[in-house]
């Protein structure tokens, strides 16, 4: 990770992920969260849509821990959340996403977020 990023629910006024990292290349985003055995507290991996479609779909294939995931437009305005995706399953299909935020499992609700809210992406001390 080249920067140290943070995610915040503008909204709220609550922080989602105190150490973000960016999935910035293809090979970045193929990868993942693979091979990982958990998320610490606080800690999450953020997506951009590099199709030119506007939908974005997550997939818990080989994965060995759940987790939340945050769909956002591209105004970071969130449009739907997956609670608690358990490994083997795939997330909901969702239309209008620009980027996806993977939470360790729980962080989402801790940070009240919901569908609606504004996140804020920016550097970190």
């Amino acid at each position: 990770m080249s920067r140290k990023m943070r995610g915040l629910n503008q909204t709220k006024g609550t922080t989602l992920c105190e150490r973000l990292e960016l999935a910035e290349t293809r090979a970045a985003q193929n990868k993942g969260l693979l091979g990982r055995d958990g998320l610490e507290p606080g800690c999450g991996m953020l997506f951009d849509n590099q199709s030119f479609l506007p939908i974005m779909w997550m997939h818990m294939f080989f994965m060995r821990f759940a987790i939340d995931i945050v769909f956002v437009d591209k105004s970071d305005r969130v449009i739907r959340i997956n609670h608690r995706l358990k490994p083997w399953h795939i997330s909901s299909m969702v239309f209008g996403a620009r980027r996806a935020l993977e939470l360790e499992a729980g962080a989402a609700a801790r940070a009240s977020t919901a569908p609606g809210d504004i996140l804020r992406f920016e550097v970190a001390d």
